[in-house]
Order: structure tokens, then sequence, then C-alpha cells
């Protein structure tokens, strides 16, 4: 933990933080700039999300996938995690504050798809899918990051429907990007992951937040009551240069609307959604 808080600057710049853990630069002695993710592990709960995130993440090898670089196992209060750094900042903040080409827009929703099919395909579900997990690189491509919602396997019923305060305070996943079923029934799917992306692809074409604080509104209602295409596109895109292949945009919207269906059994598996971006986007 010396050399890491030494290579951090004393941990002085910090470039994310979560509801537990404070994300910080730090460069390696080959100059290499590094992510370093501090989580506190002061409980029992927290030291079991942390030891699943890195048993997790040990298996992850993937283009689309932010890449574990080490860790450090002589923990007491806090778990450590060093990860590539990727310098081009989130998908949130790209899409929702500076201005984003369809193309780059498509490659992102390809991008995110060939990795929930390697997840998918190891038997891992994300749990956390939303535009501030993923990450781009100089060149735009997406890196999918933050396993600490994860989890194995495609039948564990991680919590019961929510009754109790102490089970709401236990959610995983974010407002707007949540699907339905699992609050409603608590079953963990890979079905999940799929509503979240469906969230994700309704973004990219509107360039609106998938919840509105300032409004209260989810971006999946307003979508709902929307006539033609015109209405959902992002302005930047119709009028900032570059333009947009409406014909594209009837598909994206067409595939969301698949994902985030009632019922997550009518909904596409990554592969599907894989093939499907590599017909429609090629």
């Amino acid at each position: 933990m010396a050399e890491i808080k030494k290579r951090s600057g004393n941990f002085s710049t910090v470039i994310g933080s979560g509801g537990f853990s404070t994300v910080y630069l730090a460069r390696l002695p080959d100059s290499t700039l590094t992510a370093v993710k501090i989580q506190s592990v002061g409980t029992e709960r927290l030291a079991r999300i942390h030891d699943q995130e890195l048993q997790i993440l040990l298996r992850l090898k993937h283009p689309n996938i932010v890449k574990l670089l080490g860790h450090c196992d002589d923990r007491e209060e806090e778990g450590v995690l060093l990860f590539e750094y990727v310098s081009n900042g989130t998908l949130h903040e790209k899409l929702h504050t500076k201005t984003m080409s369809w193309k780059a827009r498509t490659l992102i929703a390809r991008q995110l798809a060939a990795a929930l099919e390697y997840l998918h395909g190891l038997q891992i579900i994300h749990g956390d899918i939303k535009a501030s997990n993923i990450l781009l690189d100089e060149q735009e491509n997406c890196k999918l990051c933050d396993f600490g919602s994860a989890k194995l396997g495609f039948t564990s019923m991680v919590l019961p429907p929510c009754s109790t305060k102490r089970n709401r305070l236990m959610i995983t996943g974010s407002q707007g990007y949540m699907d339905p079923d699992y609050l409603k029934t608590g079953l963990v799917s890979k079905k999940n992951d799929i509503y979240s992306y469906g969230v994700v692809l309704l973004e990219l074409v509107t360039g609106r937040e998938a919840f509105s604080l300032e409004r209260g509104e989810m971006l999946t209602e307003v979508v709902k009551g929307v006539v033609g295409m015109e209405e959902v596109v992002d302005p930047r895109l119709r009028y900032g240069g570059g333009g947009v292949d409406m014909e594209e945009v009837k598909d994206m919207v067409a595939m969301a609307g698949m994902c985030i269906g009632c019922s997550p059994m009518a909904r596409p598996c990554a592969s599907e959604i894989v093939a499907w971006m590599k017909d429609k986007f090629d």
C-alpha cells in the first residue's frame, strides 16, 4: 500500500468515486498511468463484495472491458484494485455535456453488446450497466467498468422482493436502468443486463439521461409517448453537422424496445444483439 500511495502522489488526484470506493490516478514505475480503486472492506458484506469483484475481474480479458492490472491483498479496512487508465472520461460525460457523432454512438452500441456477449458466455452478470460505467479511450472505444454489482451464475436470487428497509438498501443497479422485473422479484438474470443495455441505446439515440432528477422522469417513459423518429433523435445530431441515418435510428430504437420489453423471456440475448448489430451497422 505504501508504494501505491507514493505512485499516486499520496492519493492526490481523484478520477472517480462510488458508494464505498474512490478511484485515484497513479503512475507505475514504467510511467504507465493507472487507475487505483480503493474500496472500504470494513464490514463482512463489503469484504464479500470486494472479493467477488476481484474473483470476477481475474477471469476477464476483453478489449471492451477495462483491464485489471493488479491488486493488493494485504488489506484490513481497504481493498485495492489497479486498472488500466482510460483517459477520455465516461459515456455519460461525453454524451450529455459534449458532442458525439452518430458513428461513434453506433460503435459504442456494438462494442457494449460484444462485452455483454462475452460476460454472459462466462455466466457473469454485470448488474449495473449504465452510461457512467462505460469508459471511453482516445478513439472513443467502449471500456465497460465497475464490477462491484456483478454476479456469477444465472439463477441466483440475491434479494427477496424488496419489502424491508434493509433489502431496499441492498438493491444493485441505478435509477433509470434497473429492470422492473428484477425490482419485483429480486431474481438476478442476464436479461437484467439486456434491459439496461436497451436504456443505454435510448440514451445514445436521444442524448437524454436515463433518469432526469430535475423532471423526475424516466427516459423509457418519455420515449413511449413518441410518435415519429424525428421526435426522439438528439437535436445535436440533426443540427450539429455530421448527419444521422434515420433508418439506423429507427433500427436502434426498435432494438431498444425489444431489450426493455416487459417479459424478460422475450428479450434478445447478447449474442443475438451482436449479430443484429453486425447486420445493421457493418
